[in-house]
């Protein structure tokens, strides 16, 4: 019992460990309900064959001693974990001893020199340290299959990769008009420069000063001039107006650089800029700028306010 004792408080102790528990509270929360359900069955059955390994070894110390007790001439010998000691743990110490004093007797300047005795299990660790090593190195070098630091090193880099380009994919594919942000980074520039000269410059000209669709550089816009109202223009395209939708041929990031490509034409001065069209589009502004009134409706409004006063 104190072995068994011995043996689940190890467990417990490597069970404790905080990196272990991390690797594996990481690992379960990895995986579906059909893996766990079958790593209890599994974890059930290994603790059942252990749990029978246990009672069995008990079982036979019991019956040993139960002969011992019966037979007396069984009682002189050794039990059986006696032997096993004595074979592969220990060793008959005072025997080897006894013959390195006899191999050895000799000493130098009072010091008596000895073949100091190796314990069997000493021995079978050497021996089993020469054997994987045998074994180590015909694997990775004679036959070549096992990968070098270098390899799993590259290996890892490759893997790193392409978790890097799925969770791009992911965060790609959750961009919408509702999310979107402004990307007035050159390399996102240049690219959103690209898509509208193949694109768009054949209605809003080279310079986004308009032609057949309205002026980009000017400050008035029909349909908001937001990030997110821009995005959601060339992704569904205004129809009524001869604006195709976009969303079939460009993906949401070539979207978004377009539409910050478009916004840094804002203040340009265009070879042949069109008349304003729309509204006046001021940030952070709730309603219409009076800029986009009429002087028709200015003259109204200054009547009726005349009138109220009167």
């Amino acid at each position: 019992m104190k072995k068994l004792l011995t043996l689940f408080t190890f467990s417990g102790l490597l069970a404790s460990n905080p990196l272990l528990a991390q690797e594996v509270s990481g690992g379960l929360a990895a995986m579906d309900s059909n893996q766990m359900t079958l790593l209890i069955i599994i974890g059930i059955t290994i603790g059942v064959i252990i749990l029978l390994l246990v009672l069995m070894i008990y079982l036979m110390s019991f019956i040993s001693t139960v002969f011992r007790k019966e037979n007396p001439e069984i009682a002189e010998e050794p039990s059986w974990w006696e032997s096993f000691k004595l074979k592969f743990v220990t060793g008959d110490i005072e025997e080897e001893q006894t013959k390195d004093k006899l191999m050895n007797d000799h000493s130098y300047d009072g010091i008596q020199e000895l073949d100091n005795f190796m314990p069997p299990w000493l021995q079978w660790v050497f021996t089993g340290t020469i054997i994987i090593a045998f074994v180590y190195f015909g694997y990775y070098t004679v036959l070549g299959y096992g990968k070098t630091g270098v390899e799993e090193y590259q290996e890892e880099v490759r893997i790193a990769a392409i978790e890097a380009k799925a969770r791009g994919e992911s965060a790609l594919a959750s961009l919408d008009e509702t999310n979107v942000t402004l990307d007035d980074s050159e390399a996102a520039l240049a690219t959103g420069n690209t898509i509208f000269q193949a694109n768009c410059a054949a209605c809003h000209a080279a310079d986004g000063g308009g032609g057949v669709g309205p002026n980009l550089t000017d400050k008035y816009w029909i349909h908001g001039g937001d990030i997110k109202d821009l995005f959601s223009v060339i992704k569904y395209g205004v129809i009524s107006k001869g604006m195709v939708p976009w969303e079939d041929q460009l993906n949401p990031k070539e979207i978004q650089e377009v539409a910050s490509f478009i916004l840094s034409l804002q203040g340009t001065s265009p070879a042949a800029p069109k008349d304003p069209q729309g509204e006046l589009y001021e940030e952070g502004a709730e309603e219409p700028a009076m800029d986009s009134v009429s002087p028709a409706d200015t003259t109204s409004v200054a009547s009726d306010s005349t009138a109220i006063a009167e």
